[in-house]
């Protein structure tokens, strides 16, 4: 009988890279019928829990037009996520923030980055990225998949006023219902 955290005889299985993890949002996006399975709220996001690869977390979004997430980073789970219709906005940070001991930070100039993800764009992440994604529509709901490896244990949310970053809430599993 094989550990469920070993392969057959060769040892752990190593956990899915942000690449992979990629790759499978990838895949998923493509997947029309799933997409188009999802129900969209005119008034809020809604969603769906995908099994992703090697225990990873995975989700299938929904965005209606004009919502997005706010300023939030993944706990320390690295991951990747894929437009798989419609169009969103990343804003990022390009810096590495220290994830305990702090409450406001003063960002430096030319930390942020925007990215435009068409249906079939994505990207993968490392376990420090902080962002908010967003529908920039004023008429179209947007779809997306995310996996994120290790499963989230926490989201931090921040709010932003010019460079100061402040976190506003650390919010668990428990809470998303």
């Amino acid at each position: 009988m094989t550990d469920p955290g070993t392969g057959p005889a060769s040892g752990p299985v190593a956990p899915p890279s942000a690449a992979e993890l990629l790759d499978f949002a990838r895949r998923t996006a493509a997947d029309a019928e799933l997409v188009a399975s999802l129900p969209l709220d005119p008034e809020g996001r809604t969603w769906l829990r995908l099994d992703g690869p090697g225990g990873s977390e995975a989700w299938l979004i929904g965005w209606p037009p004009g919502t997005g997430t706010g300023w939030h980073d993944h706990g320390g789970s690295h991951g990747a996520f894929v437009s798989a219709a419609g169009e969103l906005n990343e804003q990022s940070l390009a810096a590495r923030l220290p994830t305990e001991g702090w409450k406001t930070l003063e960002l430096t100039d030319g930390v942020d980055r925007e990215r435009r993800l068409l249906a079939g764009q994505g990207r993968a992440f490392g376990p420090h990225h902080v962002h908010e994604v967003i529908n920039p529509s004023d008429t179209e709901h947007a779809v997306s998949v995310h996996a994120y490896y290790p499963p989230l244990p926490l989201m931090r949310r921040y709010s932003r006023t010019g460079q100061t970053l402040r976190l506003e809430q650390v919010e668990r599993p428990e809470e998303w219902g």
